[in-house]
């Protein structure tokens, strides 16, 4: 019988946040739920209640109070949460005003700074002032070309604090990247950095800011940080249309911040599809929904106090950068780490929670994969003595790597597999400081979040594998796709599979534990034979093997029906041999179904990943297929696609 992973204590859990959520539910509505499963019933069940709960648990304050709490039309997507209402989200980020550290910005040179709360406060204070002169107002937009540093965060604030909204994007994205994302949205101020550290290369890049601004003629004013360039001059980026200045020159930071009331659904975040199949969608977050969402799942999920440190290893153009920022709601400090976590070692990142005191630490499943594959054992190496729990998304972490983090890693702490996605600027399922860890498990659906796994029949499953859905209106909904008035984009996105419920397009299943097992996205689900199968599950059996760093799987069209083709991407120094082809073939076929079993295995050099790290099996298959792929800017390296095409060992 499987054991738990791990299992927190009764004195671990009643020293939660989740727990005391439970028993402050449980006192004001004189209630007798004893477990997280009767906490999130009545969650779904009594919705109002709930979010009234979250509100006054962590002390939301509104300047002006919500006349109705929710109104619902038909089906979702149609709803109101908290109508009239008034508030700011900057200033909910900003209420902390100590000399404790807010902000701890490390670049891969090791260069660090340090802001604390009322040095972040009098930042944003005088950015504030600064964007107000240059005509920013209610509702304009601010975009933003960084990495993952103090200023960054101190310009998404400042913009949240006027009313405007933030979209940002990381220093690696290409020109036309760039331009898809934020022409659209048509940004007045657009702030870059002049150049960034990666792999312990530094590359500048005022030739292609000058491109991107010369193709945003929108944008009135360029802000550029000397990051990784002390010596940047602003004459260095000049353009015609529109007035640079450096950072430093544009605002001098004091003050207090004053806070602009916006609605509840006021736009504070624009983020980004993925583009693969088409011209990014610009999916447009509310301000309220947004910051409910995040004290919900930062406090109680993830256990985050004002005497924790948080750090997730991210970008500016992933979600989990502004989920991070978020952190700043709870009172933590957060810190910020730029470049690669590989450079100049494999172990960079731990030497950070070490030296840090990192107490949440989050980041890829493929990082956790990496780190493994690299041999590293920081349970030997390592105090990580204040590390709690350990977060991990972007692709379904494998049952190889659950049992890694507590075998090499800390066997006392949270490994919480977390799934949602920039659609909803938060997550689905995730994890839960009171609750068992199940290898290969999410442990819980979320507070609030009505999610169900359904089969072909659409009905709810258990045991089975389905169709991840969402059957009632939830607060972090997006609130409109940009440019799409008639909310068409975002009917046909979410809720053409099922009228009325939200299918988040993950295959998924939901365990015996109340937890949820990922297989992989719907889209890319493989079919031979006419049986579904996750590609997860071939994924988390191949790369068990020393010789493979990572693999690729797709249907492949032949012979009226469908044949995996599995594509893998060699340790140096091994080959793709008869043996090593025998050896995958069988650890597939002794772990999962002879259905799972590749008919072709072919060698690649590379393997192409979107810009947050996300493998593309659509475009792999279109490109097998002789098909074009729509947007080949919305990948970090598109030149891997050329591995795929017109291969000889695919004709047969």
């Amino acid at each position: 019988m499987q054991e738990a992973l791990w299992t927190p204590s009764p004195e671990q859990v009643a020293a939660t946040q989740m727990d005391a959520f439970r028993r402050h539910i449980n006192q004001a509505h004189s209630l007798e739920l004893a477990d997280y499963a009767q906490l999130h019933a009545w969650s779904v069940a009594h919705r109002v209640a709930f979010w009234l709960a979250i509100v006054d648990f962590f002390a939301i304050k509104f300047s002006q109070p919500a006349s109705e709490v929710l109104t619902e039309g038909s089906e979702m997507p149609s709803a109101n949460w908290y109508n009239q209402t008034k508030l700011n989200f900057a200033e909910h980020l900003l209420r902390r005003r100590d000399a404790h550290p807010a902000l701890i910005s490390i670049a891969e040179d090791g260069s660090r700074e340090v802001l604390s709360y009322q040095e972040l406060a009098a930042h944003v204070a005088g950015l504030q002032k600064s964007l107000s002169a240059a005509g920013v107002g209610y509702g304009d937009r601010v975009a933003a070309m960084m990495p993952n540093t103090w200023q960054t965060i101190v310009g998404s604030l400042a913009t949240a604090s006027l009313g405007a909204i933030w979209s940002s994007c990381s220093p690696d994205f290409g020109t036309q990247g760039v331009t898809d994302r934020f022409g659209q949205i048509e940004p007045r101020v657009l702030i870059a950095c002049a150049a960034y550290r990666y792999a312990g290369k530094t590359l500048q890049l005022a030739e292609k800011i000058k491109e991107i601004v010369s193709r945003l003629p929108s944008v009135e004013q360029l802000i550029i940080v000397p990051y990784a360039n002390a010596e940047a001059q602003a004459a260095s980026f000049q353009v015609s249309n529109a007035k640079v200045t450096l950072w430093q020159d544009f605002y001098q930071a004091g003050g207090e911040p004053e806070f602009t009331p916006t609605d509840f659904a006021h736009p504070l975040y624009i983020m980004y599809s993925s583009g693969t199949t088409g011209v990014p969608k610009c999916i447009v977050h509310g301000a309220g929904g947004t910051l409910l969402q995040h004290v919900k799942e930062l406090g109680l999920h993830t256990d985050l106090t004002m005497s924790d440190t948080l750090c997730y290893y991210t970008t500016c153009g992933w979600m989990m950068w502004n989920w991070m920022v978020s952190g700043l709601a709870l009172g933590a400090s957060i810190v910020l780490y730029d470049g690669s976590p590989f450079h100049p070692k494999a172990d960079r990142l731990i030497d950070l929670i070490d030296a840090e005191g990192i107490s949440v630490f989050g980041t890829s499943a493929k990082y956790l994969a990496a780190l493994e594959k690299a041999d590293s054992k920081p349970i030997n190496t390592h105090r990580l003595d204040k590390l709690k729990a350990i977060l991990s998304t972007g692709s379904p972490l494998s049952h190889e790597s659950f049992e890694y983090v507590y075998r090499d890693i800390k066997q006392d702490l949270c490994l919480s597999s977390i799934s949602g996605g920039t659609d909803i600027i938060s997550c689905f399922a995730l994890g839960n400081p009171a609750l068992p860890v199940w290898s290969g498990e999410l442990q819980c659906k979320g507070l609030g979040m009505a999610v169900e796994v359904w089969n072909d029949a659409g009905l709810p499953v258990v045991g089975e594998k389905g169709e991840l859905v969402c059957t009632r209106h939830f607060i972090a909904m997006p609130i409109h796709f940009w440019n799409d008035p008639e909310g068409e984009k975002l009917k046909s996105a979410y809720f053409s599979q099922y009228p009325g419920v939200w299918a988040q397009g993950d295959y998924a299943e939901e365990t015996i534990h109340g937890g949820i097992i990922i297989h992989g996205r719907s889209d890319a689900v493989l079919n031979p034979g006419g049986v579904r199968i996750g590609t997860a599950e071939i994924y988390r059996q191949v790369e068990k093997l020393p010789e493979i760093l990572e693999s690729i799987a797709i249907g492949q069209d032949w012979d009226n029906d469908v044949r995996v083709v599995l594509f893998v991407r060699l340790r140096t120094g091994a080959e793709l041999s008869d043996d090593l082809q025998n050896s995958i073939r069988q650890v597939i076929r002794s772990n999962t179904t002879p259905r799972h079993v590749p008919a072709k295995i072919i060698q690649v050099r590379d393997i192409p990943r979107t810009i947050s790290g996300k493998i593309v099996e659509l475009a792999v298959r279109n490109v097998v297929h002789g098909r074009p792929v729509k947007n080949t800017d919305a990948l970090a390296n598109p030149e891997a696609l050329e591995e795929f095409r017109n291969r000889a060992e695919l004709t047969t």
